[in-house]
């Protein structure tokens, strides 16, 4: 993977795939949620990863859709089960 690809400090070229909770599901939680609002939207994911993730699509194509299928299958993914580790931290 490229590490000149221009992306917000901070975002890893691919989303975790563990199966809780990570340190960094914690501080993107935000940009999950823009990922998922645009994506129910239907914009453009090049205009996604240009917004959010701060990526020049046209520079590194392949590595932008790689880095914003990654994060968006995260955000999925947090609304279907990472949500429950949320919780249970909520109420400890």
């Amino acid at each position: 993977m490229p590490d000149e690809l221009n992306r917000r400090p901070g975002v890893a070229a691919i989303a975790p795939a563990d199966p809780a909770l990570t340190p960094y599901d914690h501080a993107h939680r935000m940009t999950y949620l823009r990922l998922l609002d645009a994506h129910a939207e239907g914009t453009d994911w090049r205009e996604v990863v240009r917004i959010v993730l701060s990526i020049d699509p046209d520079r590194e194509p392949e590595q932008a859709r790689e880095t914003f299928d990654s994060h968006l299958a995260r955000a999925k993914w947090m609304t279907e089960q990472g949500y429950r580790h949320l919780l249970k931290g909520a109420f400890r």
